[in-house]
């Protein structure tokens, strides 16, 4: 399921799938990865990270102090001037390469939706075969609100000239962890 979840989304351009056997493997390399990034306290080069399970796993004020324009506290504002967004999904659809996020809650959408670069934290055991798998998960009274995240935003509305970012995060990294659980799903 996983190898045709990478494939599916990979194709979609501007994403990168990574597979982690541990959450202490995905947190080395979001570690890096910010690193990378050179995320700091600017505008343009901050980080925002949305609430969800992965986060009770590692102490914020650390990763705050190290990370001094990494905020766990989602806002518009720093959303908007973030470089990198963090957020947690809970499901993703193989055949199509898609993750489905809870979009209720606000930090999540702002997260994965505002930054330049989305980091999207997926169980890959709630990796499903097809849609129609996806939709015998759902229940209305849970989820009220998802969004399916094929890619990185691109449109070619305007002359059919491809444009990347115009609607969401020109580049998704996705990090799909074997360990890792959910609440709720």
């Amino acid at each position: 399921m996983f190898e045709l979840f990478k494939t599916r989304a990979e194709a979609s351009g501007n994403t990168e799938v990574k597979r982690f056997e541990t959450t202490l493997e995905a947190l080395d390399f979001i570690n890096d990865f910010l690193k990378e990034e050179n995320i700091q306290d600017v505008a343009g080069s901050y980080a925002v990270w949305a609430d969800g399970p992965l986060l009770k796993q590692i102490d914020t004020k650390v990763m705050e102090k190290k990370f001094p324009g990494l905020s766990f506290n989602v806002t518009r504002e720093l959303a908007k001037g973030a470089r990198v967004g963090i957020s947690q999904l809970k499901w993703g659809i193989a055949e199509l390469g898609s993750m489905a996020q809870d979009s209720a809650d606000v930090e999540q959408r702002l997260a994965s939706a505002l930054s330049w670069i989305h980091v999207a934290i997926l169980p890959t055991t709630k990796i499903v075969a097809n849609l129609a798998d996806f939709m015998k998960k759902m229940h209305p009274k849970e989820y009220k609100y998802m969004t399916l995240i094929t890619g990185a935003s691109k449109t070619a509305d305007i002359e059919r000239v491809l444009a990347l970012g115009v609607h969401g995060p020109d580049r998704l990294v996705i990090l799909c962890v074997d360990d890792l659980e959910v609440e709720g799903a």
